[in-house]
């Protein structure tokens, strides 16, 4: 039988019951015997057990390697992307500069050779 982790049980629980689940009535597990009372759900089909994030580490049927297993996937942020826009932004900055910088330091260079009357 499953157990299941979700961000919010609450709101999975109710979801089960409007489907016919008894959740969270003092039932004996058959099966999920260390799932908390609260959380237990029994179907038709099977039992369940519904767990929160925070009690994650009770789960019984995930492991210790099985969540060293998933975590490098979900702990790494994706790697940014480089902006196209912002690199042609740059590049055009850097060209203005060169062209602006050219050309206030040959008006400077001519301003000094004049003659002065």
């Amino acid at each position: 039988m499953p157990e299941q982790l979700t961000k919010h049980p609450e709101v999975t629980l109710q979801v089960l019951r409007s489907g016919g689940a008894r959740c969270g009535e003092g039932l004996a597990p058959q099966i999920l015997t260390q799932c908390p009372a609260e959380r237990f759900c029994q179907l038709p089909g099977g039992e369940l057990c519904v767990y929160g994030l925070p009690e994650a580490a009770r789960m019984t049927q995930i492991t210790a390697a099985d969540w060293r297993a998933a975590l490098p996937m979900c702990a790494q942020p994706p790697a940014p992307r480089p902006s196209q826009a912002g690199g042609a932004e740059v590049g055009w900055a850097l060209v203005l500069g060169l062209v602006l910088g050219t050309g206030i330091g040959m008006a400077v260079g001519r301003r000094k050779r004049r003659p002065r009357p």
